[in-house]
């Protein structure tokens, strides 16, 4: 924002190749934290150490914006409770998507993780908003049929491709992330829309970092606070703090810049990344057919978006 004889004004914004090209380097970003968490797991890394160090990176920047930008944050009574449940969605997203990184492919994880507007046309619509309408409804059936592709569910019910009690588990931590997720968004569309962006992310990152804190020192997940025991597992660690680190920063602080209610859609290209760099970094690879569900499964995604913000 910036001020004009005493008036704030809204910034300019970004031509929108610079916007795309400044979204997909962010969502870019976003993908290769997650193949670098996979890749400090497989080495020694607690979970939540990483989410600590990640989420003590976000903070900071938060921190920074919100001092720089000279935000009041005084909370209202009647939004701590909701900002309370905020932070412990986003906690228990962090979680449970880590937990699915660290059980399957990284790319099948955030895939079925994405599949959470679904979940929160629904939960909208069961707490009293617009229902879904007909084409929306066959949007969803559509994203839902290529994520029952993406993760090859005829082969594993079928018993063509075999799969153990860990794939399982990773598929449910990804959709209670998709879950925590949606309730995130429900909460801060219907109960904290009025506060400022900065200043309800930074109290959300406040809530995460003390909760992986208070795990820690609990030893809620053993091993959670482990330090990597092998050079990849530091370089991944590192990675993902840097990776997270710099796009969160990046997108918080050209939002008002990106006309994301245009352009928000490219953000979806993350799954896709998301399979190249793990292909690459950790020879994680997907049938064609896995493949081909995926691409419905951000198309579907992606007109979904375009649809909302016509």
């Amino acid at each position: 924002m910036s001020a004009t004889n005493g008036v704030m004004t809204a910034p300019d914004l970004f031509p929108r190749k610079t916007a795309i090209l400044l979204l997909a380097t962010v969502a870019c970003c976003f993908a290769a934290n997650h193949v670098a968490a996979r890749l400090a797991f497989e080495n020694g890394t607690g979970l939540l150490l990483a989410i600590l160090c990640r989420s003590g990176v976000a903070l900071l920047i938060l921190i920074a914006i919100v001092v720089g930008q000279r935000h009041s944050i005084r909370l209202p009574k009647s939004s701590v409770r909701w900002q309370l449940l905020l932070g412990l969605m986003i906690t228990i997203q962090s979680l449970c998507l880590y937990s699915a990184v660290a059980r399957i492919p990284v790319a099948l994880a955030l895939l079925t993780a994405n599949s959470f507007p679904i979940i929160l046309a629904l939960l909208t619509w069961g707490l009293g908003g617009a229902r879904p309408t007909l084409k929306s409804t066959a949007l969803m059936l559509f994203i839902l049929s290529g994520l029952v592709l993406a993760l090859d569910v005829p082969g594993k019910l079928d018993g063509d491709v075999s799969v153990g009690e860990t794939w399982w588990q990773g598929i449910a931590f990804a959709l209670t992330a998709a879950t925590a997720l949606s309730v995130a968004f429900w909460v801060t569309d219907h109960k904290l829309a009025a506060l400022n962006g900065s200043v309800r992310s930074m109290f959300t990152m406040v809530v995460v970092f003390i909760s992986m804190i208070i795990a820690g020192l609990g030893d809620v997940l053993p091993g959670g606070m482990a330090l990597p025991d092998a050079t990849p597992g530091w370089f991944g660690l590192a990675a993902l703090v840097l990776l997270y680190g710099g796009a969160f920063s990046v997108l918080f602080i050209s939002v008002p810049r990106l006309d994301m209610a245009r352009n928000a859609p490219v953000m979806n290209m993350e799954p896709i990344a998301t399979l190249l760099f793990a292909w690459v970094v950790l020879g994680q690879m997907i049938s064609p057919i896995q493949m081909a569900g995926g691409l419905v499964v951000i198309s579907g995604i992606v007109i979904l978006s375009l649809r909302k913000s016509a």
